[in-house]
């Protein structure tokens, strides 16, 4: 692995940002962002991203690539939550198993959109109809998840999950709707429209990404107490599966996609976890699952390796395999 690019990353001020929020936790400091302020940074960050990932999407030719992507998206969607689960099901039993690998068939958001910005930062080329890849993602990780908690446990009245009503939950739930929204909103917007709003949907978007990132490690840095009573096993899981995740896709995506930057966010698609909208929808469709377990997991391990040291280490596979 290029140590410089390592160091390169580990420097970015977005992640740095990110880092002192977890300090700023671990000494009690009384550092906090709002929650109107955060939650509005969260949808402007969705809203910037779909919008540019849009304007991509309209300025693209339908290719082979853009068929491979979306196939290795939904494999990865499908696939992951399936040996995830059967891994942790003796552990952590069927329902809390089903939710983690809900979440880790799932992706973050904000982890595919701190990718964009080091992708934008070292000059790779990557293609916008990623943002509708990514979108596509959430909801058939969900749906395995569902199906397994149906097939693994009792078919009392009281463990039945409704399946129709968590996915459309799911399809509902404002990030996923604002994501896929502004996407179609930028697909259709001609380039005399879209530079009227450049300066909000690409000027500032560093910065709103710096201040989120300083949020979620204050976050993080509350949530990483739970490994406490969780144990080796949980943050083996939490560590190992996405480097498995990642480093499998980086090699794979090379027999299908040509350009290093869409290998490097399907390769930190299939590596990340949901910590928004699969704990939302699992909340509501299986609330046997325990979110001490899966949402530690995925905000408190998983998100800050993969966009500290993940991005670098799956970038360093693409480069080397060519």
């Amino acid at each position: 692995m290029n140590l410089q690019l390592v160091l390169d990353n580990l420097t970015n001020p977005a992640l740095l940002f990110f880092f002192l929020g977890v300090f700023a936790h671990y000494i009690k400091s009384d550092l906090q962002i709002p929650d109107n302020s955060a939650r509005f940074i969260s949808l402007y960050l969705m809203f910037a991203i779909g919008f540019k990932g849009g304007q991509e999407l309209a300025h693209s030719e339908f290719n082979a690539e853009i068929i491979w992507a979306f196939v290795l998206g939904m494999l990865s969607a499908v696939i992951i939550p399936i040996y995830i689960f059967f891994i942790t099901r003796k552990r952590f039993g069927p329902y809390t198993a089903a939710a983690v690998a809900g979440a880790y068939g799932s992706v973050s958001a904000v982890t595919f959109v701190t990718t964009v910005s080091f992708l934008e930062i070292n000059d790779i080329q990557f293609d916008g109809f990623m943002v509708a890849v990514m979108a596509s993602m959430e909801a058939p990780s969900i749906l395995i998840a569902l199906l397994l908690v149906t097939l693994f446990t009792s078919s009392d009245e009281d463990n039945q999950v409704s399946i129709l009503d968590t996915l459309k939950h799911s399809l509902k739930n404002g990030s996923i709707v604002l994501l896929v929204g502004s996407l179609l909103i930028g697909f259709s917007a001609s380039d005399e429209q879209a530079r009227g709003i450049e300066p909000f949907t690409t000027d500032i978007f560093k910065g709103f990404l710096a201040v989120f990132l300083l949020d979620m490690g204050i976050t993080t840095g509350r949530h990483l107490k739970s490994f406490r009573n969780n144990g080796w096993f949980a943050f083996a899981v939490a560590l190992f599966i996405p480097i498995i995740n990642g480093v499998v896709m980086a090699y794979l995506s090379g027999f299908f996609l040509e350009s290093n930057g869409n290998r490097l966010l399907i390769a930190i698609l299939a590596s990340s976890a949901s910590y928004i909208a699969v704990p939302a929808a699992m909340k509501l469709a299986v609330p046997q699952a325990n979110p001490g377990v899966y949402l530690p997991m995925a905000l408190g391990i998983t998100f800050p390796f993969n966009i500290s040291l993940g991005i670098p280490i799956y970038l360093s596979v693409i480069r080397f395999f060519g």
